[in-house]
């Protein structure tokens, strides 16, 4: 589904109305969409700081303004600590912030969340969750979350939609 949503996948006849506007006929990066899969999908030579920037140049954000952001960023998703760091030795935790600050870069219209704590162990996915959370309510950005744990939906949606067997199922 993510896939169709960011133009990866075609899906002939699709019409996308977001906010009055059909993002289906767009192409991927005019959709502004930022992405965390449960991969994370971080380049690992890059330092986090560098992974972060790298989305700010992919979506052309002026560096003054990209720069002010990622200070913001790093404040709120509390990596100062290892922003300058390799993410190949970064932590699960520290990973998903990273993945989570490259998705917000570009101050997407629509966050997409894909099993986003999966690989973290228990106490760090609540942790994980509640920054989640409030960075999403901070920024008042719409977010998609695919998940199959309970806790996320419990923590983090205002509005709950089934996929079974290949069928919509909205609560």
């Amino acid at each position: 589904m993510f896939r169709i949503l960011l133009g990866l996948e075609d899906c002939p006849g699709l019409v996308w109305n977001f906010k009055g506007e059909d993002l289906a006929k767009l192409k991927t990066p005019d959709r502004r969409m930022g992405v965390v899969f449960q991969t994370l999908d971080l380049f690992p030579h890059m330092s986090a700081r560098e992974n972060i920037l790298f989305a700010a140049r992919a979506r052309k954000v002026e560096n003054a303004k990209a720069q002010a952001r990622l200070k913001h960023l790093i404040e709120v998703l509390q990596m100062s600590s290892f922003i300058d760091r390799k993410s190949a030795i970064l932590s699960g935790g520290e990973k998903q912030r990273v993945a989570l600050a490259r998705a917000l870069m570009g101050e997407p219209r629509l966050l997409l969340l894909d099993e986003p704590f999966s690989a973290l162990d228990q106490e760090l996915r609540d942790e994980s969750r509640r920054l989640v959370k409030s960075v999403i309510d901070a920024e008042n950005i719409p977010t998609v979350l695919v998940t199959h744990d309970q806790k996320d939906v419990e923590v983090l949606a205002t509005k709950v939609s089934e996929i079974k067997n290949g069928r919509l199922i909205t609560d």
